[in-house]
């Protein structure tokens, strides 16, 4: 018998052996250069390998007969070839060139496989990292702007963009759409405590560039989506060997410099490489307040590659902070900024004079961390396992854990009890009917001038969110190959996900009374009141040491499984996948006492009494399942057209901080959003052009939000609404090329929308109502797309372009409409290359709102249930003002 089994062995090792074939050779570009990490693959199968730090490869595969080979490369145009694999070994060199549209590089995100653009049957946007450089894009909304079907909201700053994508509600904490590093999501739980994740992260130069995925399969694989992801690829020393350093220098003193390195660790046979990537920068900001953005992103990976696979860790350490602006007082009708004291126009009210700001509470010396905006602390560990255990069956994991100390600093202009402009005599009327007399003088300055009556002062709210968040995260999956007897094959994915999120929910809030400048000053004002009692409005610029508002402590914990199959069938592509996903978390909600701290006979109560933590709990625990499924088709008509339709049914957990305990009640009702997604259009490629052209549906039910309002002088949650929305839409791209090296490149993306039904729980009051069905979307414009023109010899380059969003609602009261916003992008560079090498240097601008415009990007989301209305003044966050900067790019 034993020996029966061993002649078998022998029979069938001989056979496999004979019918293996090797194939080699390498891989370059049109001026001759090398192209490490280009993947090399035969077609329909996972048969393949990726060239060496050199631009060479070899790999063997048990295929026969007629196939094609395919070679690809992010930013050069696929090339295939047909070979005939017969034992005989294959010695194949490539040249690949630069792509010409979009539709040609390789697709990354939610697959199994690699494949373009063009084949994949999902609407897919990517950009190259050479493409932001030159824009200076220094926030996520300057990088997703020029995305098809995005609405892209950065007049915060540079960081906490409100990222909101066609068909669904707002809701800037990229909640439909996860953030991603490497296939890894920079947190995987949502609205714990309400931070947008690009908090955790800055762009770098570090990255070869950044793909978003919109429905499709894009809800099966990691930490899945409704609607879409967004995710960016870093370099790796075998594929971007080199160096490159980019200085940056802009008005408003911006200093940035970005740096990057990547080779071999050891010597020529070394099989591990390294990367390592990030910035010191310093600037006043956007707009300057008197307060600093500035810090350090470090980010590397140590690759080490083996025989039938690799083994990556990728890092991160930050520690940044950037100056972060909200709504302020406008002029009503017509939106425009309103004159300071100082005649010019207020741009924020955000003030350098609150640095440093602290008082006492029942717990001790509470210290403000306003001085640093959005604070990030921290970072991650990624590390991401591959494995061939032949050229049929691989393995692919990834296992993260990030930790950061995050604090978000919230200088709510406008929205005090005094919250428009108004000249000091008109405030004392407000706040002291009848008064006998004040003395209001600047915190800084002479002691001894007083501010004219006629002076316009305003008060306002700081909010200090402390939010510290720890995540842990992993992904498995084990990809099979089958082929068909018809020359088809079977690419069957099974996987797993598995997250647990951890975070702290801390407020500390304080009112400001100031006076209605640029970077203001802090006012002190004292009064007499109608019966002779002297009366201490506002010490060191606060009228109210609001202290501790909240005290709350979340995790959430996710386990999902998904089984996928990517098929092909000659002119066929399908993509078919489910997923199941449990989801348990708990909301500890810590009780607040208000006590006397500060026994000023004359100081008033708000400056008399703080607020702090009581040490008591309520807690609630929640526990949800949820399915998922993707189906979708792609058809080649022609070598130029490829047809495709692709439906979805996604899900997604509402945010666990919605959901407080209530007294007596260990368990909320805690169910899914669920969400219809279809598309159906065609994609085109040839030399000249390229792109897209679909119609989309968009379903969402039992959606849960949070409304925030200013109510008894605080920021808190007011109204949790419960909707369900539908949207109807047409999109489209298009590449096309003008004349050699200048092409012609636009979005277009329109979009019927409205509230289907819509229940608002009073949080406060505990009611609750039917309202604003039937109205449109919130902050969702109709229209939204972009244009540019594009030159690029490799020498010179410019481009001109423009991104429009047409008109759209402040809320889903329907009650205020924003107008249309264009933002104008220019930019331009020449680039001096040595012959025969890699080394290279760009010198080059960019301007940021060529024209200045002066659009509202939203109006006040702290209205309250009622929305906002219309009135002498109008409470709203205008675009940042033109900036121009000038960038030097070495390579070397």
């Amino acid at each position: 018998m034993k020996t029966l089994i061993f002649t078998c062995m022998c029979a069938l090792s001989f056979l496999i052996g004979n019918s293996q074939t090797e194939i080699s050779g390498d891989v370059k570009d049109s001026s001759g250069n090398p192209i490490p990490g280009a993947n090399v693959v035969i077609k329909g199968s996972s048969s393949g390998t990726t060239t060496d730090f050199d631009g060479n490869y070899n790999f063997t595969t048990n295929l026969s007969g007629a196939q094609t080979i395919q070679v690809s490369y992010i930013g050069f145009t696929s090339h295939e070839e047909a070979i005939n694999l017969e034992g005989t070994p294959i010695s194949l060199n490539v040249v690949l060139t630069e792509a010409v549209g979009v539709l040609d590089e390789v697709v990354l995100t939610s697959s199994s496989t690699f494949r373009s653009q063009k084949q994949a049957p999902l609407s897919i946007s990517s950009i190259k990292q050479t493409e932001i450089i030159k824009l200076s894009a220094n926030s996520q909304a300057d990088i997703l702007r020029s995305v098809p079907g995005i609405t892209a909201e950065g007049g915060g700053g540079e960081t906490a963009s409100n990222i909101f994508v066609r068909g669904l509600p707002s809701g800037g904490q990229y909640v439909f759409n996860p953030l991603q590093y490497d296939g890894m999501p920079l947190i995987s739980s949502f609205g714990l405590n309400s931070s947008a994740h690009d908090v955790y992260a800055r762009p770098d130069i570090g990255f070869k560039g950044v793909e978003f995925v919109r429905g499709g399969s894009a809800v099966l694989y990691g930490a899945g989506s409704v609607a879409g992801i967004i995710n960016y690829t870093s370099k790796t020393g075998d594929s971007n060997p080199g160096n490159m350093i980019n200085v940056e220098v802009a008005n408003q003193g911006r200093i940035k410099t970005d740096f990057y390195s990547g080779g071999r660790l050891g010597g020529e046979d070394s099989n591990t490489f390294y990367a390592f990537t990030g910035f010191v920068r310093h600037d006043n900001g956007p707009i300057d307040v008197g307060l600093p953005t500035k810090g350090v992103q470090f980010r590397g990976n140590i690759k080490k590659k083996f025989e039938n696979g690799s083994f990556t860790l990728h890092g991160q350490f930050i520690n940044d902070n950037a100056q972060f602006y909200l709504p302020l007082p406008l002029s009503g009708g017509n939106r425009e900024r309103i004159n300071g004291n100082d005649g010019k126009p207020v741009e924020q009210l955000l003030t350098g004079s609150l640095a440093n700001t602290s008082f006492n509470t029942p717990g001790g010396v509470y210290n403000s961390p306003i001085a640093n905006g959005v604070s990030t602390k921290g970072g991650y560990l990624l590390a991401d396992f591959d494995y061939n255990f032949s050229d049929d069956l691989k393995l692919k994991s990834k296992v993260k854990y990030a930790n950061y100390q995050h604090n978000f600093a919230l200088y709510v202009g406008g929205n005090g009890n005094n919250g428009n402009p108004i000249t000091l005599n008109n405030y004392m009327e407000s706040i002291a009917p009848g008064n006998l007399g004040y003395t209001a003088r600047y915190q800084s300055g002479d002691p001894n001038q007083q501010i004219s009556g006629t002076d316009l002062v305003i008060d306002n709210l700081e909010v200090d969110r402390l939010r510290p968040m720890t995540d842990y995260s992993g992904e498995i999956n084990l990809t099979k190959r089958i082929e068909t007897s018809n020359g088809g094959s079977h690419n069957i994915t099974v996987g797993s996900f598995i997250a647990r999120s951890e975070a702290e929910d801390v407020n500390y809030q304080y009112r400001v009374l100031t006076e209605f400048n640029n970077d203001p000053r802090l006012v002190n004002l004292s009064y007499t009141n109608a019966s002779g009692e002297n009366v201490v409005y506002s010490e060191g610029g606060l009228y109210n040491r609001i202290g501790q508002t909240a005290n709350n402590y979340l995790s959430q914990n996710r386990v999902a499984l998904y089984v996928t199959d990517e098929m092909i069938f000659d002119k066929w592509r399908f993509d078919i996948g489910f997923r199941w996903e449990n989801t348990d978390g708990q909301n500890n909600k810590g009780g607040i006492t208000s006590e006397t701290v500060y026994n000023g006979a004359d100081l008033t109560p708000e400056l008399s009494n703080v607020q702090s933590a009581d040490g008591s709990f309520l807690r609630t625990k929640v526990e949800a399942n949820a399915w998922a499924v993707s189906l979708a088709g792609l058809y080649e008509l022609s070598e130029t057209t490829n047809l495709y339709a692709n439906f979805s049914k996604g899900y997604f957990f509402p945010q666990l901080r919605g959901f407080a305990p209530v007294p007596g009640i260990a368990e909320s009702k805690y169910d899914p959003e669920n969400i219809i997604q279809f598309e159906a259009g065609a994609k085109f490629g040839n030399s000249k052009f390229s792109g897209s052209f679909a119609g989309y549906y968009v379903g969402l039910k039992d959606r849960v939000s949070i409304r925030q309002a200013i109510v008894g002088g605080q920021l808190i949650d007011q109204t949790r609404a419960e909707q369900n929305t539908r949207t109807i839409g047409v999109e489209a791209t298009w590449d096309y090329e003008i004349v050699e090296n200048l092409n012609l490149r636009g979005t277009a993306t329109y979009q019927d929308h409205e509230i289907t039904k819509n229940i608002d729980y009073d949080l406060v009051n505990g009611t609750n109502a039917e309202a604003n069905v039937g109205n449109e979307l919130a902050r969702q414009p109709n229209f939204l797309g972009g244009l540019g023109l594009y030159y690029d010899n490799s020498a010179f380059d410019a481009n001109f372009g423009f991104n429009y969003t047409g008109k759209k609602f402040t809320d889903d009261t329907n009650n205020i409409e924003l107008d249309a916003i264009n933002i104008g992008r220019l930019a331009a560079g020449y680039t001096f290359a040595k012959q025969d090498s890699n080394q290279s240097v760009r010198l080059g601008f960019s301007v940021f709102n060529l024209f200045d415009s002066s659009g509202i990007t939203e109006g006040n989301p702290r209205a309250g249930a009622a929305g906002q209305t219309e009135s002498e003044f109008f409470v709203g966050r205008p675009i940042l003002p033109r900036r121009v900067f000038l960038t030097a790019t070495f390579n070397f």
